[in-house]
Order: C-alpha cells, then sequence, then structure tokens
C-alpha cells in the first residue's frame, strides 16, 4: 500500500534544504529531547546512525552523548545531506542499504510518519543493529495538526462540497508498541509528549510546514492549487473554533518517543509462567497485610 508519494517527500526536502535552520525549531526541541533519553542510559554506542538527518541537526546536538565514536547521516535528500559535514549516505528508509548488525545505535528524528511500510521499516532498522543495539525513535502520533486537519476539511467541504486529504495520517500511540514487537524488538518503550505552537493564523503555519519540508505528501492527495475560496473557509474555521484569549490559534505536534532494543541474550527475560516460588493465594494475603 502507498500512502505517500516518496517522490513528492524527497521533492520537499530538496526544496527546503537551504534554507531549514530557519524553519528547524521543532526538529530541534524533539531533537533535544530524543538526545535526553540518551542520557539516561549507561551504555556506550561506538557505531551509530542517524536515520533522516536532514541538515544534520542531530549530528550537531549529541555532542559527547551516548559514546558515540562514529555517526553515519542518513536522509532522502542528497541535497539536504550537502549542508551536513561528517559521513553520510542517500538513505531510503524503505530500502535500508546496510548489512545486519552494522550499529551499536539507530536514531530517528520525525522521520518515519512519511515511510508506508512502517512495519518493515522497523524491521529493516533492527536488522540493522547489533545485539542489544538501541533504537531511539521520535515520530508524530495521531493527534498532530488536529486543528488544520479539522478546519481544512470543514472549508474544503464548504467551498466545494467535499474534502480531499490534506494532512498525513499519524501512527496511534496504542499501535506502536505493538509495532516495535511484531518487527522483532525487546523491551518496547512508547511515552508521548506534545508541543503546541502558537500562530497568527493558519497561513504563517502552512509557511511553516512548507519551510520543514513537511507539506502534504499523501499519495491522493488534490493536484494542483487549492481554490482561494476554500482557504479562506478554512482560515476562518480555524480562527472562529481555535483562537485563544491572545488572538492566536494552536498547531498542536504530538510526538511519539520510541526507545526498544534489538535481542540479546543478556537481557533480561520474564520468567516462565508457573515459575514463581510463591503460590498466587500467599502473594494475594501478603498485599492484603501491606
Amino acid at each position: 500500500m502507498e500512502i505517500f508519494d516518496r517522490k513528492t517527500v524527497r521533492f520537499h526536502r530538496d526544496r527546503s534544504s537551504t534554507n531549514l535552520s530557519e524553519f528547524d525549531f521543532l526538529f530541534r526541541e524533539i531533537a533535544e529531547r530524543l538526545l535526553d533519553r540518551l542520557d539516561d542510559i549507561t551504555y556506550k554506542f561506538p557505531t551509530a546512525l542517524d536515520l533522516g538527518a536532514r541538515n544534520g541537526l542531530l549530528a550537531e546536538l549529541v555532542g559527547e552523548r551516548g559514546g558515540i565514536e562514529t555517526l553515519i547521516q542518513g536522509d532522502l535528500s542528497s541535497q539536504m545531506l550537502a549542508q551536513t559535514s561528517g559521513q553520510r549516505v542517500v538513505t531510503d528508509e524503505e530500502f535500508l542499504p546496510f548489512k545486519e548488525q552494522s550499529f551499536d545505535l539507530i536514531m530517528s528524528c520525525l522521520n518515519l510518519h512519511w515511510v508506508n511500510d512502517l512495519p518493515g521499516a522497523l524491521v529493516q532498522i533492527r536488522k540493522a543493529l547489533k545485539p542489544d543495539g538501541l533504537f531511539l525513535g521520535a515520530l508524530f502520533g495521531g493527534e498532530t495538526l488536529k486543528e488544520l486537519r479539522d478546519a481544512l476539511e470543514r472549508g474544503e467541504s464548504e467551498a466545494e462540497g467535499g474534502v480531499s486529504p490534506r494532512v498525513s495520517p499519524f501512527v496511534r500511540t496504542e499501535d506502536l508498541g505493538q509495532l516495535l514487537q511484531r518487527a522483532g524488538f525487546n523491551l518496547p518503550v512508547v511515552d508521548i509528549d506534545t508541543v503546541t505552537v502558537s500562530y497568527g493564523d493558519i497561513f504563517k503555519l502552512f509557511t511553516d510546514l512548507r519551510g520543514m519540508g513537511e507539506s502534504n505528501a499523501i499519495g491522493k492527495r488534490r493536484k494542483g492549487f487549492t481554490p482561494r475560496k476554500t482557504l479562506m473557509a478554512a482560515a476562518q474555521n480555524y480562527l472562529e473554533t481555535y483562537t485563544d484569549q491572545d488572538d492566536r490559534v494552536p498547531a498542536t505536534f504530538q510526538v511519539l518517543f520510541i526507545s526498544a532494543w534489538s535481542p540479546s541474550p543478556k537481557q533480561p527475560t520474564p520468567l516462565k509462567r508457573g515459575s514463581s516460588a510463591m503460590p498466587m493465594a500467599d502473594s494475594l494475603e501478603l498485599i492484603k497485610k501491606v
């Protein structure tokens, strides 16, 4: 199933590559939160991959965290990678060009939401990790841009009598843990952060999304320019429904953070069923006394 037009995803990244630093505030914030999770781990990861490196922001921020000695930067856009320094390779997340067990650590910051086959991409990531290797990821969740989705759908319906897909479908929180387990990861952890950005109007949000390389790339999106009457109706809906006390409108970005490990005999495993040394009845009695 091809939900996204990958050529369009690449084009949007190419287009935003030269001035991404003017629009990377969200990437920078989420990258810092992702690396905070790396700070909590005492392991050292000599060889790491930044999957979806864009202009090298994660490499800039990581510093000495994680004991990384070699960091490979991969991105779908060669023009994005041209803005980086260090080791880099053009990388399609749907067809990773790395042999199995190549990395101690793979990081992905706000990149995998443009992948058509997320379960398949997760399997490839797991295979590219060495045993007991770590995957740290951040991707947009289902509540992302919920205000924009609502305003555009109502605006298009009012102006044209129908709707077309305009905001990407994002993975649901409740599904992600299961996807990680199906991909063969051990000890998966998924937690959620929400970042709300305030705007004067919907058009500044459009400008930021374009500058970030995050414009609509749904395969069945409406081709061509959106009629002015539709945009104005959407803008009016956004203002009427979501304007706050400061006469500004919010844009919600829900971010799902992933921590998961490739299997290794060294990792803790649950006890076999029935192996407890204390009968359940005794356990319940002990809880009552406490």
